[in-house]
């Protein structure tokens, strides 16, 4: 009984059809859920400013301090007095190394009010602040320029 043996190539290509189809559906996952993630599930409602610089992107364990068409300030979405804001964010930011905060004012709020806002921030010590905006629509954008 003879055997034969044979000395050929090993298989040396790799299957990657499956590697692609879950590659796939990986993608659309991603593309279907960042435009959910991107958007922040504010409590209070606000109606942005609307500009044409970048987005402002809020992180999650980000501070976010909030006016509200009628003027009332939020700070994680909890409502605090003006007054009684600047010691609850140095507490917050006492044991924080980021200094760093976001504030939301609906484009109602008057020039005034957000200042008064902005100068309570800096005087709990927050060295830097960011304005959360909507980004301006094509065609508003377009009509302005005229």
């Amino acid at each position: 009984m003879a055997v034969k043996i044979t000395r050929g190539s090993a298989m040396s290509e790799i299957n990657v059809t499956p590697l692609v189809d879950v590659m796939l559906v990986l993608l659309v996952i991603f593309m279907v859920t960042a435009p959910l993630l991107e958007t922040q599930n504010q409590a209070v409602n606000v109606d942005l400013p609307k500009v044409t610089a970048e987005r402002s992107r809020v992180a999650e364990d980000a501070v976010v301090v909030t006016v509200d068409r009628g003027q009332k300030v939020y700070l994680n979405d909890h409502p605090h007095e003006l007054a009684e804001l600047q010691p609850k964010i140095a507490a917050l930011f006492r044991s924080r190394a980021n200094k760093e905060i976001f504030l939301r004012a609906d484009r109602t709020v008057p020039y005034g009010r957000v200042v008064e806002t902005m100068a309570v921030i800096r005087a709990a010590g927050i060295t830097k602040l960011n304005m959360v905006t909507d980004p301006l629509e094509p065609e508003s954008a377009s009509r302005r320029r005229r």
